[in-house]
């Protein structure tokens, strides 16, 4: 038995760290920033970054939970890894606009295939009731990854290198490393999976979302990844916009609220084994509606930071829960409900959009009543969780 438990932390250990490498995708709201002011883009030109990483998984999160059932989990998370690699080999070279949205938009794909086999292939390590809290340990990992991004950037920026002269840009090479390290443990790594879910098709996958409660549970995935995506792109312009600080010092504001979010996942994975999901659900989405609030209201840099906290703290478990809700509540159809519970993250490219525009016609207050939509129907949500 001892023997056992020791094979199943060697598999769970490469894993984990595949969610580190999942973190990857949020360097794009810092990194929006940055290039933003290297061209001198209006917000909603810049947001067309974010966007445009997020839009990917509209287009591949399904075709990637049919492909999961032909080639298998773990052969698909390292595909996602191979993608995420060139992704950001292509920015040391060069920092053009275009040479950017081909970055981010193989970052997008990347993370797509990696959001949507990574998660069913815990299931495989880590079964039963404790998904929920497992799942969160990897948003935990996830968030590490996250919230290094905006102070590697910032060290690049105002210290430089004059041998490779990236500036900012060192962020890609740091983490290009991390993916070959991760690619080739996962590699060495044998998984044993489930059998490939029966039905694999495109319209047996989209036929799931005429079931109300996966309906539902994709809007939710939407507006999670809409608030995570619009707060890490838009806290460092409140700040610059509220306190007249430069960008360099209102990068801390995507660090802060990383930092909170990664408190919230540890913390979680902890509670959520003690306590029902509904519940711990509530508590969320009240700290991220007085969040809210707070930014609508407040000119003080000492509540701002404590709204973007709240926010953290709150948004941190909103995907794990909403994510195995869905996943348990259809149990013999994890590829296809993982296909589309990661299609729900093209909310990244909705709601940066909006933001922007929202924001150029009324300042930031605009970018933050797009969110607090989100937020509300998160407040929905909560009266339908099961669990």
């Amino acid at each position: 038995m001892e023997a056992t438990n020791k094979v199943r932390y060697g598999i769970l250990i490469p894993v984990m760290l595949c969610f580190f490498a999942m973190g990857f995708v949020d360097l794009v709201g810092i990194a929006s920033n940055y290039v933003k002011a290297d061209l001198g883009l209006s917000d909603a030109q810049a947001n067309i970054f974010p966007s445009l990483v997020f839009f990917w998984f509209l287009i591949f999160s399904v075709p990637t939970g049919v492909l999961m059932n032909k080639i298998g989990r773990r052969k698909t998370v390292l595909l996602s890894l191979v993608v995420t690699f060139l992704s950001l080999l292509l920015p040391i070279f060069h920092d053009g606009y275009w040479v950017m949205l081909i970055s981010f938009s193989l970052l997008g794909i990347g993370n797509a295939l990696m959001q949507t086999s990574l998660n069913p292939l815990l299931s495989n390590v880590i079964r039963g009731n404790k998904l929920a809290s497992s799942l969160t340990f990897g948003q935990f990992i996830k968030a590490i990854a996250s919230f290094l991004a905006p102070y590697i950037a910032m060290w690049g920026a105002t210290h430089a290198i004059p041998d490779f002269g990236l500036g900012w840009r060192v962020l890609f090479p740091i983490y290009m490393i991390i993916a070959i390290v991760v690619i080739i443990w996962l590699g060495l790594t044998s998984i044993e999976e489930e059998q490939p879910d029966r039905a694999s098709g495109f319209i047996a996958c989209f036929k799931l979302l005429g079931r109300p409660f996966i309906l539902l549970c994709f809007i939710g995935i939407i507006c999670h990844v809409g608030i995570d995506v619009g707060t890490n792109t838009t806290a460092p312009k409140i700040l610059m916009e509220r306190l007249g600080i430069t960008l360099e010092e209102a990068g801390f504001a995507a660090s802060l609220y990383f930092i909170f979010r990664t408190i919230g996942c540890l913390s979680g994975a902890v509670i959520l084994q003690k306590v029902s999901s509904k519940s711990f659900f509530v508590i969320s989405v009240l700290f991220m509606l007085l969040a809210m609030i707070i930014l609508l209201t407040s000119e003080t840099k000492n509540m701002l930071y404590f709204a973007l906290a709240l926010i953290g703290l709150g948004n941190s478990n909103v995907f794990s829960i909403v994510f195995s809700q869905a996943l348990l509540s259809i149990p013999d159809k994890k590829n296809e409900i993982s296909g589309l519970m990661i299609m729900g993250l093209f909310g990244g490219t909705v709601f940066p959009l909006l933001m922007g525009f929202a924001s150029d016609a009324v300042g930031q207050n605009g970018a933050v009543i797009v969110m607090a939509i989100g937020v509300l129907y998160l407040l929905f949500y909560t009266l339908k969780i099961k669990y």
